[in-house]
C-alpha cells in the first residue's frame, strides 16, 4: 500500500522561508514523476511544481523563480524549497504521482502572515 506522509509546515512571515518533505512508502519514487500541490481554504487544489524520473522540473507561474522541488531517492524523499513566501501561498500543500496518483496523505498547512 503506497503512503504519502508530507511534513515541515508552519507559520511563517511574508519573505521567509520552508522546505517542505515528503516521504513515500510503498512505491519508489525514483522511478515516477512527483509533484506538489496545495489547496487554499475555498479554492480547487492546484499542481504547484513537478519533477520527473531523469529529474526535469516544471512550475506553476505563481512560483517560478521561489520554489525549487528536490527528490532525494536513497530517502524515497521529495521536497519543496520555498522561498520569499507571499501571503497568496498560504494553503494545505500535498504531494502525489502526478501521472499514478495515489490516496493524497494528511497534507502539511502552510501559513504565510505577518
Amino acid at each position: 500500500q503506497v503512503q504519502l506522509v508530507e511534513s515541515g509546515g508552519g507559520l511563517v512571515q511574508p519573505g521567509g522561508s520552508l522546505r517542505l518533505s515528503c516521504e513515500a512508502s510503498g512505491r519508489t519514487v525514483s522511478v515516477y514523476a512527483m509533484g506538489w500541490y496545495r489547496q487554499a481554504p475555498g479554492k480547487q487544489r492546484e499542481s504547484v511544481a513537478t519533477v520527473t524520473s531523469n529529474g526535469r522540473t516544471n512550475y506553476a507561474d505563481s512560483v517560478k523563480g521561489r520554489f525549487t522541488i528536490s527528490r532525494d531517492n536513497a530517502k524515497n524523499t521529495v521536497y519543496l524549497q520555498m522561498n520569499s513566501l507571499k501571503p497568496e501561498d498560504t494553503a494545505v500543500y500535498y504531494c502525489n504521482f502526478p501521472n499514478n496518483p495515489t490516496r493524497w496523505g494528511q497534507g502539511t498547512q502552510v501559513t504565510v502572515s505577518s
